[in-house]
């Protein structure tokens, strides 16, 4: 297990970040806010997927008004996202948001920043502040040159200065870029100097594929080194892939243990079963268990028990057929056409 770093523990809802706790998986709806049915249901969808923090857009004083309605129908944190407009902060913590992402350097005068805060302060609600490579103050930009590590600390670090000048320390922190050497670099700059929670993510990150790929090497880099309390995988399309993509990463770093893994080997000349089609429809059969359950879909006896001896249950291949094994330890022959379905049912019975 990584050596976590030492971070102030606050809480959004119910759900702890940082210090001793896990690290959470959250996502952002991509409905109109609005809408408060179609955001309610992509929110349910997301629960089911292992969701526990959801971030919605609030670009006016309607999506605000709507969050009430969608928390009394959701079971998981609301955090409000917002940019520029302090009364749509004020407004969304008085509809009952949980968290509110929002940079305090942009809001307008310190008489606003203020409001924000006091209400904060009373409501224990606490605020993200989200720095973006490609939004940082233009001072910073003509300072370095081009964003870097240390333009976007030290914006961090501005807007933090400006909440803690105002006694309120309920922080968490993003410096999200879609460079990973950048939102690396910036993460690692800013865990150096300041104890409170990170919110890890790649921005922009792309498509479920390209996007996965980018967010497992950038998260997983940072939380290999102990860095991270939360994070995010941002992807286009839905929503609840991001959640399935961010506990594959915790899962492969031993961070979190929610639901089952897949061993499963590339294949080579020596496997004379359709592996590849059994492998897929194995994944997709299981994705929906809460269980952590370690299973292997191994395509010879070569790459069968013996190097997956550590999982729960799994299939050797031979010829039309495969062996089942437990613990490393063969239990019977299957033929070819049974081998998804007997998986399965000994899977179901563990």
């Amino acid at each position: 297990m990584f050596q976590r770093r030492k971070t102030r523990q606050i809480k959004v809802g119910p759900v702890a970040i940082g210090g001793d706790a896990p690290v959470s998986v959250q996502s952002m709806t991509n409905t109109d806010t609005r809408n408060v049915a179609a955001t309610v249901e992509q929110i349910q969808q997301l629960t089911i997927a292992g969701c526990e923090l959801v971030r919605v857009a609030v670009l006016d004083s309607e999506a605000a008004g709507a969050i009430k309605k969608i928390k009394d129908q959701v079971s998981i944190p609301i955090i409000a996202d917002i940019h520029f407009d302090y009364k749509l902060a004020l407004q969304a913590m008085e509809s009952g948001v949980d968290g509110l992402r929002i940079n305090p350097g942009n809001i307008g005068s310190e008489e606003r920043v203020k409001a924000v805060v006091d209400s904060a302060k009373v409501k224990g609600i606490p605020i993200r502040i989200g720095v973006n490579a490609g939004s940082l103050a233009k001072k910073l930009l003509e300072k370095y040159g081009h964003a870097t590590p240390e333009a976007m600390m030290e914006s961090a670090l501005e807007h933090i200065t400006i909440l803690e000048k105002l006694n309120f320390n309920n922080i968490k922190v993003s410096l999200k870029a879609s460079d990973l050497p950048l939102m690396i670099g910036a993460y690692r700059l800013l865990a150096e100097r300041v104890e409170y929670p990170l919110h890890l993510g790649v921005t922009e990150a792309g498509t479920i594929q390209s996007g996965t790929i980018k967010s497992a090497v950038g998260i997983g880099t940072l939380l290999a080194e102990g860095i991270g309390d939360t994070i995010r995988v941002s992807l286009t399309g839905d929503p609840v892939h991001e959640i399935r993509v961010g506990y594959e990463i915790l899962k492969s770093l031993r961070l979190r243990e929610k639901g089952p893994v897949l061993v499963s080997c590339p294949t080579c000349g020596r496997c004379q079963i359709n592996l590849i089609g059994v492998a897929e429809e194995v994944e997709k059969a299981i994705q929906h268990l809460d269980k952590p359950l370690k299973v292997a879909i191994m395509g010879c006896i070569v790459n069968g028990p013996g190097e997956a001896k550590e999982a729960d249950i799994g299939i050797a291949g031979g010829k039309g057929e495969g062996l089942l094994f437990k613990k490393g330890e063969i239990i019977r022959k299957v033929p070819e056409d049974k081998l998804v379905e007997t998986l399965l049912a000994e899977i179901d019975k563990l």
